[in-house]
């Protein structure tokens, strides 16, 4: 692995965490990968429903095997994350086409670095590269269209967020409630740093083709849909506050529209023939201000929120350090 002078990589503690459902044909591969990068690590495999023999070949491959029960990405790596107090957590999908070879240098970045997360972002092309299915094309122009709201919706400077290959620091995991049930899991993570403002960087790395016998169990339409929903939650509990500002807009045009034309009425001649209008103006402007009023609150409930992760997170730490 690499280090710099005083560098704690050589000794650092790291978990990888693979959640896998039906991936026999290349979960040896992947533990075999990540024992021969990271040789002191801990794999655990999440035996998440599988129909096949990917826990029987996890465990003879030398990983520690968890069996999750409920189908679902976001619900294995929930399991996962309980079973990690590492210094160190990577997170790699468990269908052999991502490069197990970069993972000393994603650790050495949160370990000696400081980075609380990092990213690897998939590449694909250049001599080394395999050929044929990397991506099927409505993952490729998803991945970018959702990357590029993501980064509208939330600021982060990440260019795959949808990348199932990435290291975590501790506190990172440990401050992570994971509310995702499939694939939306990689959203949350991205936004979570940007939530907790930690640090957090990018690596490439190549990505390859899935072999022959695997594959994906993303469903373009099906989790793109529930990927953008996620992106628009998270948006709303990130900046509550602009999110029920732009939702008191209508209300507040509407109440323009309802409320100017008795009111000029009224300096013309005195009276106010469209007491009704008047009314459902003043009613729209209420509902406005309510809205404003409810993100205020939630963004200030936020803050709160985040310094409790926070403290809780640094408790921990201290709590392991002490015992070190």
């Amino acid at each position: 692995m690499t280090t710099d002078a005083g560098c704690s990589c050589a000794s650092v503690d790291v978990t990888v965490i693979v959640p896998c459902h039906n991936e026999a044909a290349t979960i040896a591969s992947v533990v075999a990968g990540f024992r021969a990068s990271l040789p002191a690590a801990r794999i655990v495999v999440a035996d998440n429903v599988s129909t096949d023999d990917t826990a029987a070949r996890a465990a003879a491959a030398g990983a520690e095997v968890i069996s999750v029960p409920i189908p679902g990405k976001g619900r294995a790596v929930r399991r996962l994350f309980e079973q990690c107090r590492s210094d160190v957590v990577v997170m790699v999908d468990g269908d052999a086409t991502y490069d197990p070879s970069v993972a000393p240098s994603i650790v050495h970045k949160v370990a000696c670095e400081g980075f609380d997360l990092v990213n690897v972002r998939r590449v694909i092309g250049g001599s080394e590269a395999p050929t044929g299915g990397e991506y099927r094309s409505g993952h490729e122009w998803g991945n970018r269209l959702l990357t590029g709201l993501q980064r509208r919706l939330t600021g982060i400077r990440l260019d795959d967020i949808l990348t199932g290959y990435k290291a975590m620091s501790r506190r990172f995991v440990t401050s992570l409630p994971v509310r995702s049930q499939r694939f939306q899991l990689e959203v949350e993570i991205a936004s979570h740093a940007v939530a907790m403002d930690f640090a957090y960087a990018e690596l490439p790395a190549q990505y390859g083709a899935r072999p022959e016998g695997s594959t994906s169990k993303l469903s373009t339409y099906r989790d793109g849909w529930s990927i953008l929903r996620m992106l628009l939650r998270l948006h709303r509990d990130l900046h509550p506050f602009v999110a029920f500002t732009w939702l008191a807009s209508p209300w507040f045009l509407a109440a323009l529209a309802l409320i100017v034309p008795p009111v000029v009425q009224y300096f013309q001649t005195g009276a106010v023939a469209k007491f009704p209008s008047l009314i459902a103006g003043v009613a729209a402007f209420l509902v406005g201000m309510l809205l404003v009023t409810s993100g205020w609150i939630l963004e200030r409930t936020r803050a709160l929120r985040r310094d409790l992760l926070l403290v809780a997170a640094n408790d921990l730490e201290r709590q392991i350090a002490m015992l070190k």
